[in-house]
Protein backbone atom coordinates (compact mmCIF):
# COMPACT_ATOMS: atom_id res chain seq x y z
CA UNK A 1 0.00 0.00 0.00
CA UNK A 2 1.05 3.60 -0.57
CA UNK A 3 -0.21 4.89 2.80
CA UNK A 4 0.23 4.05 6.47
CA UNK A 5 -3.25 5.46 7.10
CA UNK A 6 -4.77 2.05 6.43
CA UNK A 7 -3.87 -1.12 8.31
CA UNK A 8 -4.62 -4.68 7.17
CA UNK A 9 -4.29 -7.62 9.54
CA UNK A 10 -5.08 -11.30 9.17
CA UNK A 11 -6.24 -12.77 12.45
CA UNK A 12 -7.02 -16.42 11.80
CA UNK A 13 -10.19 -16.48 9.72
CA UNK A 14 -10.78 -12.75 10.24
CA UNK A 15 -9.39 -10.04 7.99
CA UNK A 16 -9.21 -6.74 9.87
CA UNK A 17 -9.14 -3.42 8.01
CA UNK A 18 -8.41 -0.41 10.22
CA UNK A 19 -8.79 3.24 9.22
CA UNK A 20 -5.66 4.68 10.79
CA UNK A 21 -6.02 8.46 10.83
CA UNK A 22 -6.99 9.07 14.47
CA UNK A 23 -5.69 12.64 14.60
CA UNK A 24 -8.43 13.49 12.08
CA UNK A 25 -10.96 11.04 13.51
CA UNK A 26 -10.10 8.58 10.73
CA UNK A 27 -11.25 10.89 7.95
CA UNK A 28 -10.56 9.25 4.59
CA UNK A 29 -8.24 10.68 1.95
CA UNK A 30 -7.82 9.63 -1.68
CA UNK A 31 -4.95 7.25 -0.98
CA UNK A 32 -6.98 5.65 1.82
CA UNK A 33 -9.83 4.95 -0.60
CA UNK A 34 -7.30 3.36 -2.96
CA UNK A 35 -5.81 1.24 -0.18
CA UNK A 36 -9.27 0.18 0.95
CA UNK A 37 -9.99 -1.42 -2.41
CA UNK A 38 -6.58 -3.12 -2.37
CA UNK A 39 -7.14 -4.58 1.10
CA UNK A 40 -10.59 -5.92 0.25
CA UNK A 41 -9.19 -7.56 -2.87
CA UNK A 42 -6.41 -9.23 -0.88
CA UNK A 43 -8.82 -10.56 1.75
CA UNK A 44 -11.18 -11.88 -0.93
CA UNK A 45 -8.32 -13.75 -2.61
CA UNK A 46 -7.32 -15.49 0.64
CA UNK A 47 -9.30 -18.70 1.21
CA UNK A 48 -8.34 -18.66 4.89
CA UNK A 49 -10.25 -15.42 5.46
CA UNK A 50 -13.93 -16.04 6.21
CA UNK A 51 -15.00 -12.62 7.57
CA UNK A 52 -13.82 -9.02 7.11
CA UNK A 53 -14.09 -6.57 10.03
CA UNK A 54 -13.71 -2.81 9.52
CA UNK A 55 -12.88 -0.48 12.41
CA UNK A 56 -11.30 2.87 13.18
CA UNK A 57 -8.09 3.49 15.10
CA UNK A 58 -8.44 5.07 18.51
CA UNK A 59 -11.61 5.55 20.53
CA UNK A 60 -13.07 8.68 18.91
CA UNK A 61 -14.36 7.53 15.54
CA UNK A 62 -15.07 4.78 13.07
CA UNK A 63 -14.73 7.12 10.09
CA UNK A 64 -15.59 10.82 10.38
CA UNK A 65 -16.19 11.25 6.67
CA UNK A 66 -13.86 12.44 3.94
CA UNK A 67 -10.75 14.37 4.90
CA UNK A 68 -11.95 17.90 4.11
CA UNK A 69 -8.45 19.28 4.70
CA UNK A 70 -7.41 17.45 1.52
CA UNK A 71 -10.23 18.81 -0.67
CA UNK A 72 -8.15 21.68 -2.04
CA UNK A 73 -5.66 19.17 -3.40
CA UNK A 74 -8.03 16.36 -4.26
CA UNK A 75 -11.43 17.85 -5.13
CA UNK A 76 -10.96 21.49 -6.15
CA UNK A 77 -10.99 20.99 -9.94
CA UNK A 78 -13.44 19.24 -12.25
CA UNK A 79 -10.78 16.63 -13.01
CA UNK A 80 -10.06 16.13 -9.33
CA UNK A 81 -13.74 15.75 -8.49
CA UNK A 82 -14.16 13.16 -11.24
CA UNK A 83 -11.08 11.20 -10.17
CA UNK A 84 -12.09 11.28 -6.52
CA UNK A 85 -15.59 10.12 -7.40
CA UNK A 86 -14.24 7.23 -9.45
CA UNK A 87 -11.92 6.10 -6.66
CA UNK A 88 -14.57 6.26 -3.94
CA UNK A 89 -17.11 4.48 -6.14
CA UNK A 90 -14.62 1.76 -6.97
CA UNK A 91 -13.65 1.26 -3.33
CA UNK A 92 -17.19 1.20 -1.95
CA UNK A 93 -18.37 -1.14 -4.71
CA UNK A 94 -15.47 -3.50 -3.95
CA UNK A 95 -16.55 -3.55 -0.32
CA UNK A 96 -20.25 -3.91 -1.11
CA UNK A 97 -19.61 -6.73 -3.60
CA UNK A 98 -17.05 -8.51 -1.41
CA UNK A 99 -17.39 -12.28 -1.58
CA UNK A 100 -16.69 -12.42 2.16
CA UNK A 101 -19.16 -11.24 4.84
CA UNK A 102 -18.25 -7.82 6.21
CA UNK A 103 -18.84 -6.26 9.63
CA UNK A 104 -18.47 -2.58 10.51
CA UNK A 105 -17.33 -2.17 14.12
CA UNK A 106 -18.50 1.35 14.90
CA UNK A 107 -17.36 3.41 17.86
CA UNK A 108 -17.72 7.16 18.12
CA UNK A 109 -18.24 9.25 15.01
CA UNK A 110 -19.56 7.65 11.83
CA UNK A 111 -20.06 10.63 9.57
CA UNK A 112 -20.61 11.19 5.84
CA UNK A 113 -18.37 8.80 4.00
CA UNK A 114 -18.19 6.75 7.18
CA UNK A 115 -21.92 6.09 6.90
CA UNK A 116 -21.37 5.15 3.27
CA UNK A 117 -18.59 2.71 4.15
CA UNK A 118 -20.59 1.17 6.99
CA UNK A 119 -23.62 0.95 4.72
CA UNK A 120 -21.63 -1.15 2.26
CA UNK A 121 -20.94 -3.71 4.97
CA UNK A 122 -23.25 -6.63 5.61
CA UNK A 123 -23.57 -5.99 9.34
CA UNK A 124 -23.07 -2.90 11.50
CA UNK A 125 -22.47 -3.24 15.23
CA UNK A 126 -22.11 0.01 17.15
CA UNK A 127 -21.20 1.11 20.64
CA UNK A 128 -23.73 3.16 22.57
CA UNK A 129 -21.58 6.28 22.19
CA UNK A 130 -21.67 6.14 18.37
CA UNK A 131 -23.02 9.11 16.42
CA UNK A 132 -24.16 9.13 12.79
CA UNK A 133 -24.64 11.95 10.30
CA UNK A 134 -24.45 12.82 6.60
CA UNK A 135 -23.52 16.53 6.50
CA UNK A 136 -23.41 16.83 2.71
CA UNK A 137 -25.97 19.66 2.73
CA UNK A 138 -23.62 21.70 4.94
CA UNK A 139 -20.74 21.24 2.51
CA UNK A 140 -22.55 21.60 -0.80
CA UNK A 141 -21.69 18.05 -1.83
CA UNK A 142 -23.77 15.83 -4.10
CA UNK A 143 -24.19 12.08 -3.61
CA UNK A 144 -24.17 9.80 -6.66
CA UNK A 145 -27.10 7.52 -7.48
CA UNK A 146 -25.30 4.28 -6.60
CA UNK A 147 -24.32 5.48 -3.12
CA UNK A 148 -27.74 6.94 -2.47
CA UNK A 149 -29.51 3.77 -3.65
CA UNK A 150 -27.53 1.66 -1.17
CA UNK A 151 -28.57 3.92 1.69
CA UNK A 152 -32.24 3.94 0.63
CA UNK A 153 -32.19 0.14 0.37
CA UNK A 154 -30.85 0.02 3.91
CA UNK A 155 -33.02 2.55 5.78
CA UNK A 156 -35.85 3.39 3.36
CA UNK A 157 -36.63 6.70 1.62
CA UNK A 158 -38.09 8.55 4.63
CA UNK A 159 -35.06 7.97 6.89
CA UNK A 160 -32.66 8.67 4.02
CA UNK A 161 -34.34 12.04 3.43
CA UNK A 162 -34.13 12.90 7.13
CA UNK A 163 -30.42 12.05 7.17
CA UNK A 164 -29.70 14.21 4.12
CA UNK A 165 -32.16 17.06 4.58
CA UNK A 166 -31.34 17.81 8.22
CA UNK A 167 -27.63 16.86 8.22
CA UNK A 168 -28.04 16.43 11.99
CA UNK A 169 -26.33 13.87 14.18
CA UNK A 170 -28.24 10.77 15.18
CA UNK A 171 -27.48 8.82 18.33
CA UNK A 172 -26.94 5.08 18.26
CA UNK A 173 -30.44 4.23 19.46
CA UNK A 174 -31.95 6.39 16.69
CA UNK A 175 -29.72 4.70 14.10
CA UNK A 176 -30.89 1.33 15.39
CA UNK A 177 -34.54 2.34 15.12
CA UNK A 178 -34.16 3.48 11.50
CA UNK A 179 -32.33 0.28 10.55
CA UNK A 180 -28.98 1.93 9.88
CA UNK A 181 -27.24 -0.47 12.29
CA UNK A 182 -27.96 -4.01 13.47
CA UNK A 183 -27.01 -3.81 17.14
CA UNK A 184 -26.03 -1.35 19.86
CA UNK A 185 -23.86 -2.54 22.73
CA UNK A 186 -22.00 -0.81 25.58
CA UNK A 187 -18.56 0.49 24.63
CA UNK A 188 -16.87 -2.10 26.84
CA UNK A 189 -18.63 -4.93 24.98
CA UNK A 190 -18.12 -3.75 21.39
CA UNK A 191 -14.92 -5.65 20.59
CA UNK A 192 -16.15 -8.83 22.29
CA UNK A 193 -19.49 -8.70 20.48
CA UNK A 194 -17.91 -8.15 17.06
CA UNK A 195 -15.42 -10.96 17.68
CA UNK A 196 -18.26 -13.30 18.65
CA UNK A 197 -20.14 -12.45 15.46
CA UNK A 198 -17.03 -12.95 13.36
CA UNK A 199 -16.41 -16.32 14.99
CA UNK A 200 -20.02 -17.44 14.46
CA UNK A 201 -19.93 -16.49 10.80
CA UNK A 202 -16.46 -17.95 10.30
CA UNK A 203 -17.54 -21.30 11.75
CA UNK A 204 -20.47 -21.61 9.36
CA UNK A 205 -20.37 -23.09 5.86
CA UNK A 206 -18.64 -20.50 3.62
CA UNK A 207 -20.49 -21.54 0.47
CA UNK A 208 -23.86 -21.19 2.20
CA UNK A 209 -22.96 -17.77 3.62
CA UNK A 210 -21.66 -16.61 0.23
CA UNK A 211 -24.81 -17.83 -1.54
CA UNK A 212 -27.05 -16.06 0.97
CA UNK A 213 -25.04 -12.85 0.70
CA UNK A 214 -25.15 -12.85 -3.11
CA UNK A 215 -28.86 -13.68 -3.26
CA UNK A 216 -29.85 -10.97 -0.76
CA UNK A 217 -27.71 -8.42 -2.60
CA UNK A 218 -29.40 -9.34 -5.88
CA UNK A 219 -32.88 -9.06 -4.35
CA UNK A 220 -32.37 -5.39 -3.43
CA UNK A 221 -31.15 -4.47 -6.93
CA UNK A 222 -33.39 -3.06 -9.63
CA UNK A 223 -35.23 -6.04 -11.19
CA UNK A 224 -33.57 -5.63 -14.59
CA UNK A 225 -30.11 -5.77 -12.99
CA UNK A 226 -30.59 -8.98 -11.00
CA UNK A 227 -28.50 -12.03 -11.85
CA UNK A 228 -30.79 -14.79 -10.62
CA UNK A 229 -28.89 -17.42 -12.59
CA UNK A 230 -25.73 -16.70 -10.59
CA UNK A 231 -27.69 -17.12 -7.36
CA UNK A 232 -29.09 -20.45 -8.49
CA UNK A 233 -25.60 -21.61 -9.44
CA UNK A 234 -24.26 -20.75 -5.97
CA UNK A 235 -27.17 -22.52 -4.26
CA UNK A 236 -26.54 -25.65 -6.32
CA UNK A 237 -22.85 -25.48 -5.44
CA UNK A 238 -23.85 -25.71 -1.78
CA UNK A 239 -25.73 -28.96 -2.36
CA UNK A 240 -22.88 -30.36 -4.48
CA UNK A 241 -20.24 -29.57 -1.86
CA UNK A 242 -18.38 -31.73 0.63
CA UNK A 243 -19.47 -29.21 3.25
CA UNK A 244 -23.09 -30.25 2.74
CA UNK A 245 -22.11 -33.85 3.50
CA UNK A 246 -20.08 -32.68 6.51
CA UNK A 247 -22.99 -30.63 7.84
CA UNK A 248 -25.44 -33.52 7.65
CA UNK A 249 -22.94 -35.97 9.13
CA UNK A 250 -22.00 -33.65 12.00
CA UNK A 251 -25.67 -33.10 12.81
CA UNK A 252 -26.34 -36.84 13.00
CA UNK A 253 -23.19 -37.41 15.06
CA UNK A 254 -24.08 -34.50 17.36
CA UNK A 255 -20.76 -32.72 16.89
CA UNK A 256 -19.61 -29.37 15.55
CA UNK A 257 -19.20 -29.36 11.78
CA UNK A 258 -15.83 -28.41 10.30
CA UNK A 259 -16.46 -26.62 7.02
CA UNK A 260 -13.75 -26.12 4.41
CA UNK A 261 -15.55 -24.13 1.73
CA UNK A 262 -15.63 -26.89 -0.83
Amino acid sequence: MTTDKMIAKKDGAVGRMIFNNPERRNAVSLEMWEAMEEIVGDFNADDNIRVIVLSGAGDKAFVAGADVSRFQDERASAEGIERYGQKTASATEALYASAKPTIAQIRGFCIGGGVGIAGCCDLRIASDDAQFAIPAARLGLGYAYDNMSKLVALVGPAAAKELFFTARRFKADEALTMGLINRVVPVAELQKTVDEYAEMIGDNAPLTVAAAKRTIDEIVKDPDKRNIEACQHMVQACFDSADYTEGRTAFMEKRKAVFRGR
